[in-house]
């Protein structure tokens, strides 16, 4: 027994010498070749003498040929390691508290290491101090760093953001789709589209925010837009938008005093006039004739009284003054209600903007958010809504720093938190199968049919069918001071409706300001395509259900002095 065992010792011990000098070899192999790299990249890496000197002795000896240029731009490279000349050379440089590897996984660092071994090193290119970084991927022209400081942004037209996967590209089809010709990218995750360039070019030094999806490409800064041409489409982008057909409406009296911009040419097409106006950032292109107006819509030209459309099939010379002329919506934004910041002081009423999941809250967020100005904030996180615009979803919901605040809370604890309340109401059958739809597939998505026949969905009619009443009934129970918003008289009586709503908020707004957001209501949550099912997802059982709970609401609302639910789903 003792000579097997004296066999495994000795076995234990070759073993143990042997993994020692493997160790060894492979760290000496790796000095190496970071000696080897070094040879190539300090020459390129530090032109100005003392340099080297003010780099930290751990830093010359361990991390030199971390400045090679494939590591700078290498999408792989731990966060940690990614350190350009610009920061190494500025008096305001700090490294990080211990230099570790990258992490990468075993194979893909095996082939760089043979390929640096079987190849003959290249000079890396370098950043230098007055080029931080343009993407290498982007399909437009890098054009500066700029600073947006003022009150009012030139850059305003589409706006949304990513905290995770922004890139230059990603912006640049972002504003390509709207067709707008320029991309501006701020705090490495905030996109902004536009037309004009900003007018102030400072130093692109400043634009110092690495892109949250694109490592080594820079985003802007705090007030500071990386600013790119769009160029052409990357492949697979969404397709450029075109004008969309609005409808045959009067000539205003005064066309040349209601039209800010005009085109006459022979043939003019819709193609031409839309393409002029998006230029020029005008929402709306109006043809008549040879004759091609760029407007918004205004008091005096609101896009209310449309008439027959056989009457704008005329000839010119057959229609009879003031005539009448074909709108069309361009693709680019009516920009008059898209500035939006937080509350300059902290808000003395706290008001809530309550519904039921699936009631329209986001929508009715859009809205405010334009017509105020403000943004709105939320109980709640979502980077889905983060990412469309709504900035105040980052914002900590008791900050007072935004016009109201989202939540789908009940309960007399969550209710008496808040001063006052925008209570939206939505039809329960609608606000079900919404919900059913966001939480199977997302904010725009729809619920494939495996979800609508399984037994997922009467679970979840069982279930939520009784929050929308308790909801309801809550609110009306515990509220301190409440403006009841049925979503159906919204969708039908937009302006005067939002109006109630931002007076309720105690904010002033113009009427130009509440057609403009009528122009732009859709925002970018209403679900588009093809309805996945259409038979009727409710079995009669449901509809009992659910009828009694509408019952009740009604009464409630009675009880409380309010007009009931709207007639259109109350059960007769």
């Amino acid at each position: 027994m003792a000579k097997p065992f004296f066999r495994l010792q000795k076995f234990l011990r070759r073993t143990q010498f042997l993994l020692l000098f493997l160790t060894a070899a492979y760290l000496m192999t790796g000095s190496l070749l970071l000696l080897q790299r070094a040879r190539v990249t300090l020459p390129q890496a530090f032109r100005s003498p003392g340099s080297l000197q003010a780099l930290p002795v751990a830093t010359v000896a361990l991390g030199v040929g971390l400045l090679d240029g494939r590591n700078l731009h290498d999408p792989h490279s731990s966060p940690d390691l990614i350190l350009d000349v610009d920061t190494l050379r500025s008096p305001l440089a700090r490294l990080p508290p211990g230099i570790r590897w990258p992490r990468r996984n075993r194979s893909s660092l095996r082939r760089r290491w043979l390929h640096h071994l079987t190849s003959d090193p290249q000079v890396p290119p370098t950043l230098g101090p007055e080029a931080p970084g343009p993407a290498s991927r982007s399909q437009g022209t890098y054009l500066g760093c700029f600073s947006e400081e003022g009150q009012e942004r030139t850059l305003k037209g589409a706006v949304f953001y990513d905290l995770r996967k922004m890139t230059v590209s990603h912006c640049q089809d972002a504003c390509a789709e709207r067709s707008y010709v320029y991309a501006g990218l701020e705090a490495g995750a905030e996109c902004y589209c536009g037309n004009r360039l900003p007018v102030t070019r400072v130093s692109l030094k400043e634009c110092n925010q690495e892109c949250k999806g694109e490592k080594g490409t820079f985003c802007g800064a705090v007030r500071r837009l990386s600013v790119y041409s769009v160029g052409l489409q990357q492949p697979g982008s969404r397709k450029r938008r075109t004008a969309t057909y609005r409808g045959c409406f009067p000539l205003p009296e005064n066309v040349t005093h209601t039209f800010s911009s005009s085109l006459t040419q022979a043939n003019v097409t819709v193609e031409t006039c839309s393409g002029f106006c998006s230029q020029k950032e005008f929402p709306l292109a109006i043809l008549r004739g040879w004759d091609c107006y760029c407007a918004y819509p205004t008091p005096q030209f609101s896009l209310r009284d449309a008439v027959d459309g056989a009457l704008c099939n005329q000839a010119p010379e057959a229609q009879d003054l003031p005539g009448y002329c074909e709108v069309y919506q361009t693709p680019v934004q009516d920009t008059r209600c898209t500035d939006r910041r937080f509350l300059p002081d902290k808000s003395k009423v706290f008001v809530a903007l309550s519904s039921f999941p699936g009631a329209g809250n986001t929508w009715a967020r859009h809205l405010i958010e334009h017509a105020t100005g403000f943004y709105t904030g939320s109980y709640y996180f979502d980077g889905t809504l983060y990412n469309k615009g709504f900035k105040g979803e980052k914002d900590h919901w008791r900050s007072r720093r935004t016009i109201c605040v989202k939540t789908h809370e009940s309960g007399r604890r969550e209710i008496e938190m808040f001063d006052s309340a925008i209570l939206l109401i939505r039809n329960p059958y609608r606000s079900l199968v919404a919900e059913f739809n966001r939480k199977c597939a997302g904010h725009l998505g729809y619920a494939p049919d495996h979800n609508w026949k399984s037994k997922e969905w009467p679970d979840f009619v069982n279930s939520y069918a009784s929050w929308w009443s308790s909801h309801v009934l809550d609110w009306l129970k515990y509220g301190k001071r409440l403006l009841v918003v049925h979503y159906e008289e919204l969708r039908h009586s937009l302006v005067p409706t939002l109006r109630e709503m931002v007076a309720f908020l105690n904010v002033s707004v113009s009427e130009e300001r509440l057609l403009c957001v009528e122009n732009n209501k859709e925002g970018s949550f209403r679900r588009r395509g093809r309805r996945p099912h259409d038979t009727e997802p409710f079995t009669p059982e449901m509809k009992d259900l659910i009828n009694g709970y509408i019952r009740t609401v009604d009464q409630a609302l009675r009880d409380h002095n309010w007009a009931g639910l709207p007639r259109e789903y109350v059960p007769r």
